[in-house]
Order: structure tokens, then sequence, then C-alpha cells
């Protein structure tokens, strides 16, 4: 029976265009209907640069197209977006009409990709999944397609790595989430292909992507389709750490399974992990006064509505490093039944004495009503993780709101990260300027 959903947290599959943007000098070319493209930015877009929103070329696909197919259209776009659009990669996605009527758009790229312009495409339509999955879909396109050209032999590059770990402007922090998990692992010894954002060398890391030593999911499930892909392609290992790695112990404890894994030198890791933990620790303990000074004003309690990575990732650092207690933890990403016993397991040991109640509920609608139920026998103050949607919920229960999920509207999003030492510190430093804000 179908489910009409309120409020989902995430797009349909052609949001992956906004993995497509986040590649330095990449363009998406969308062969959809006349608005597809702005549904998913107005979501999930912020920010998205010279090379989104309005300026992406797109077929605008309608009746006529229906009727007779839209193959003639996509040819004309693409010509026309090589004459006009000054890029290096060109990636054709799908939308519905298209993949409903059936045009064969292997057909119109493959003579482009014969005279050596790098043009890949990947089948998008909205129906067919949420853009966490279609990320993975054109990650993969664009590996075979483009990548595997430049690869070189079986040789594989001492020391080079693969980082999946976010999906770009899905997750709002993804660029400074990015460069922070970059700058740890380079600190370990290794030289990290990020892929997406300004830390990346942008095209010339993907032609790189074959060769690496092993490959780094950071991630409850997106970006293990990549790195099993990867592997039964070019025989490349990984390694996963199942959630987003925030705060000390988190991030220690990532980089230290990465140097088991790839055998690094543990005495330059363990020398740069005690360098951050003590800058990490002497930060978060000049914090203590303060928390003991408001210790019956701070949130005790909260909930979250975010992905799975991000969720556990946060419940981690905010139960054992902050000392916050997690009530319900709602998983709003559509995580594929195959994952969800793997991220309960965490959730029942987010630390030695203490586990979390956890739902996967894509309705952000029901979430919202669920959580006002539950919060009326709770005491104190809350606090809840979650978007923009959620903040009059949070006026209802007099709550903290602390938005990290999209939308996100009430706020600016630049560098701003959330995993590793750096991020642990700026989450910690969000959630109690948010109380000293309502304190007074």
């Amino acid at each position: 029976m179908s489910k009409t959903l309120e409020q989902t947290h995430y797009t349909c599959a052609i949001g992956a265009l906004q993995s497509v943007v986040a590649i330095k000098r990449a363009i998406p070319i969308l062969h959809s209907g006349p608005g597809c493209g702005m549904k998913v930015t107005g979501l999930i877009g912020e920010g998205e640069g010279e090379r989104g929103g309005n300026t992406i070329p797109c077929t605008n696909a309608s009746e006529t197209e229906v009727v007779f197919g839209g193959a003639e259209k996509l040819k004309k776009i693409i010509d026309g977006s090589l004459k006009i659009i000054d890029a290096d990669l060109y990636v054709v996605l799908t939308g519905c009409t298209s993949d409903i009527v059936g045009d064969d758009i292997a057909r119109v790229v493959e003579p482009y990709q014969d005279r050596n312009i790098p043009l890949v495409y990947a089948e998008t339509g909205g129906f067919k999944s949420s853009n966490y999955i279609s990320h993975e879909h054109v990650v993969n396109a664009i590996v075979d397609q483009y990548s595997d050209k430049f690869r070189d032999g079986n040789k594989t590059a001492k020391g080079l790595v693969n980082l999946f770990a976010t999906v770009p402007y899905q997750d709002p922090f993804w660029d400074g989430n990015l460069a922070e998990l970059k700058r740890v692992l380079e600190g370990i010894g290794l030289t990290v292909n990020v892929l997406f954002g300004q830390e990346s060398e942008g095209l010339s890391e993907w032609r790189t992507l074959p060769n690496a030593e092993f490959n780094i999911v950071a991630s409850s499930w997106v970006g293990l389709g990549i790195a099993e892909h990867l592997r039964e392609k070019y025989k490349t290992p990984y390694v996963h750490f199942p959630y987003l790695p925030v705060g000390g112990k988190e991030t220690t404890k990532f980089l230290r399974q990465v140097v088991e894994f790839g055998d690094l030198d543990r005495g330059r890791a363990e020398k740069f992990i005690q360098t951050e933990e003590k800058k990490f620790y002497f930060f978060l303990d000049r914090s203590v006064d303060y928390t003991l000074e408001f210790r019956y004003g701070l949130p005790r309690k909260f909930y979250s509505l975010l992905d799975a990575s991000y969720s556990l990732g946060f419940s981690k650092f905010l139960l054992n490093e902050l000392g916050l207690i997690p009530l319900t933890q709602y998983i709003v990403d559509d995580t594929p039944e195959d994952y969800r016993d793997g991220i309960r397991q965490e959730f029942e040991h987010l630390s030695k004495y203490r586990g979390a109640r956890v739902e996967f509920e894509d309705d952000g609608g029901d979430v919202q009503n669920r959580i006002e139920d539950e919060a009326k026998g709770e005491e104190g103050r809350l606090l809840i993780l979650g978007s923009s949607w959620e903040r009059d919920l949070a006026k209802k229960l007099s709550a903290d709101l602390l938005i990290v999920n999209v939308p996100v509207v009430y706020r600016l999003i630049l560098d701003s990260g959330y995993a590793g030492y750096h991020g642990g510190l700026r989450l910690a430093e969000e959630i109690y300027t948010k109380v000293l804000d309502t304190f007074y």
C-alpha cells in the first residue's frame, strides 16, 4: 500500500545532480522534465555555486518527448553545453520522464565517448531510489566511464586512499567534514582523494582513483556500494567505519582502525593522535566551569532526526564526551533494510553502560508528532538535532534546536563541519551557544 510522506529529509534519485556539482569543473546535464533540478536545489542546494541551480542545462522534456522520445533533444542540449559551458566533465542524468519512456541514453552518449569527450551518463529517474542511493550510482558511473580510462595497469600507489564519507549537499556540512577527515588522515601518513569539494584536486583525483592502495568508508551505509564496486572492479580492499567520527574518542578510534587496516607507521600515527587529543581536551576542559555553572539550565537529553551516520556519530559524542542522554533517535534517510540491524546494534552499545532506542522513519511529520507525545513525560530542558522543519516543534517543547539536517533555512553554512577533532569542538560550541542565547 502506498504511503504519503510529509517533510522528507532527502530527495528523489535525480538529486544526485548535486554530487556532480560538488566535483570541481564538472557539470550535470539533465534529461528531465522542467523544474526537477530546481526542486532538488530548493531542498538541498544551499550554496550550490556557479555550476548548480539555474545554470544546469536541461532538456525540459514535455509531451512531445513523451510521445516521440527525447533522444534528439538531448543530443542538441549536449552539443550546446559542450560549446557554451567550460567544464572538464559532463554528466548526463535522466529524470522520470526519460526513464519511463525508455530513451536509450547510452546510444546518445557513446558517440561522444568514442571521440574522447569526457561525457558520462547515469539513469536517475526519480522513482527509482533516493538521492543517497543514486549518489552511489553516479559515482560508479563516473568510475566506469571516465576514471577507468586512466588506470595505470594493476599498479597501486603506496599510501593513496579514496575516502567515501558523506553525500555532497545532502549533508549540509559535507565540504567541512571532508576537509577535516582529509586533514586527520594525512596526519597519519596517507594521501587522500576526497573527490568532492574545495579540498579535492578535482578530476585529477578521479583519474588516480583506480590505483588507490585501499578505500575508506566513514559512513553507516552510503558509500559501501561504491567500495564494493571498486573491490570487484580493481580488487581494491576497503575499511569501513560505520558512522561519522565526531570528537576526540571516535576520531581516535577511526584513525587507529585505519592504521591497523593499512599497516601504517604506528609511531607516526600515535604521535599525531596524541597531539590532536591534547588540543581537543584542552579546549573541552576549558568549558567545565561553564557547564558546572549552568548545569541546571543545560539540556540533559536529546532527540535527533538525522541520517544514520550523523545520528550514530552525534549520539556517541554527546553521550560519551558531553554527558547528554539520548532519547529516541529517529533515522530519516530511508536506510535500506540490509543495513538496519547493524545500525541497531551500534545504538545498543553507544557506551559500555548505555544504549538508545532507534526508529527508522522517513516521514518527518509523523516523527514530530511522536516526539511531541514522548516529550510530555520528560522533565528538564531538551535538545533537538534536526532541520528547519523542526523549529515549530522546538518552540512547542521549549527545546533547543540545532539545525544540522536539510532543509537548512535559518543558517548559512560555508566551511563548517562536525567531523573529527575540530568538528566535535564546533558541535559543543554550537549547542551551548544555543543554550546561552535562550537562558537570559
